[in-house]
Order: C-alpha cells, then sequence, then structure tokens
C-alpha cells in the first residue's frame, strides 16, 4: 500500500468520527435560548473532542508527509490507531450527555490515553523503518509533548472521580498543547 492510500484511509475514518459527532446533537425544543441550556455541556464536549480530532489528523498527515516507507507494521499500527479514535464519538456523547459525571469524564480521558499511545506506536513503526538520520526522527526528538500528554492523561482519569473539572481542564491543557501543528516536523520539511 502506497503513503497516499494509508494517508486518504486515515483521512475518512477522522472525517467520519467528525461527522458522526456532529449528527450526536440534538436540535433544541423551543425558540428560546433558555432550550439551548441542556445543549451546553453536548456541545462543549463536541467542540473539544472535534479539535482533538483535529489535531491527530494534522499530525497524521505531517507524519506521513515525511514518511518514506510503508509496511504492514505501520499499517497494523495505523489501524490500531484508528480504532482508538474511531470510540471518541461515542465517549464524547456519554459524558456530553451526562454533564460531565466522573465515570463518562474518566473513560473519555481513558479513550483519549489509549489514541496517544496508539500514535505513539505507530510514530516508533514508523521510526523503525526510516533511516537513522530521518527527518521525521530529527523531528520528534525527545518527544517531550507526547509525554507530557500521556502523563496529563494519566493524571487525569483517577482525578475524574474527585474533581471532573481539573480532567476536564487537563484535557483542554494537552489540547491547547497541540493545537498548533508539530512544528517539530513542519520546520523540517517546510509544509
Amino acid at each position: 500500500m502506497t503513503k497516499g492510500r494509508l494517508e486518504a484511509f486515515s483521512d475518512a475514518v477522522i472525517a467520519i468520527a467528525m461527522t458522526i459527532m456532529v449528527l450526536e446533537l440534538k436540535v433544541p425544543h423551543g425558540v428560546e435560548w433558555q432550550a439551548l441550556r441542556p445543549l451546553i455541556p453536548p456541545f462543549l464536549t463536541h467542540v473539544l473532542s472535534f479539535v482533538f480530532l483535529g489535531i491527530y489528523w494534522n499530525n497524521h498527515h505531517h507524519m506521513l508527509h515525511v514518511t518514506d516507507r510503508i509496511d504492514g507494521r505501520i499499517l497494523w499500527a495505523n489501524l490500531h490507531l484508528l480504532f482508538w479514535l474511531s470510540l471518541i464519538p461515542f465517549v464524547t456523547g456519554w459524558m456530553g450527555e451526562n454533564g460531565f459525571a466522573p465515570l463518562p469524564t474518566a473513560v473519555y480521558g481513558a479513550v483519549l490515553l489509549l489514541s496517544a499511545l496508539a500514535y505513539l506506536i505507530l510514530q516508533h513503526a514508523i521510526l523503525a523503518r526510516q533511516a537513522s538520520d530521518s527527518r521525521l526522527r530529527q523531528a520528534v526528538g525527545k518527544d517531550l509533548k507526547g509525554k507530557l500528554s500521556v502523563a496529563s492523561y494519566m493524571l487525569a482519569i483517577p482525578l475524574a472521580f474527585a474533581s471532573q473539572w481539573i480532567s476536564i481542564g487537563l484535557y483542554v491543557f494537552v489540547a491547547l498543547l497541540w493545537l498548533i501543528p508539530d512544528r517539530r516536523i513542519e520546520s523540517k520539511v517546510g509544509t
């Protein structure tokens, strides 16, 4: 499989996940501003999840842009990532519909954690097929942002049972950390 086919398939899965999330938003019953009040938690959760999926899509694109070779290990690692990303609409709906209750907030974090770990596995699978001086290897370096993200998720999951707002704050922190495309890769390729 070519790198282009892998990227196109991944783009499609992420686009479908984004579409499913918006279809889960309910139309308000009423024409007054008050009718929107119950939709605030689902909408805020949708925004956060949309941002996360956009971050994955953007960084996945940049990573594949500097990838020279694709093999079976990379294909399976990519499918592993897509599996966890495909669960984001489910946990988004569960957390939003239940007003950020502790268990849905923790499970949301678990899916984000497993998505991040799957991305790291994909990154390592790609790096294993690249030359020792590859642009991706130079760009990734020590991957402090990746490690900080995983640590934040690991902290946020149990904290959801003490204060789900601290967990939500940690999820927002990670999103803000990655909101700007990974400049480490952009600086190596100029995309």
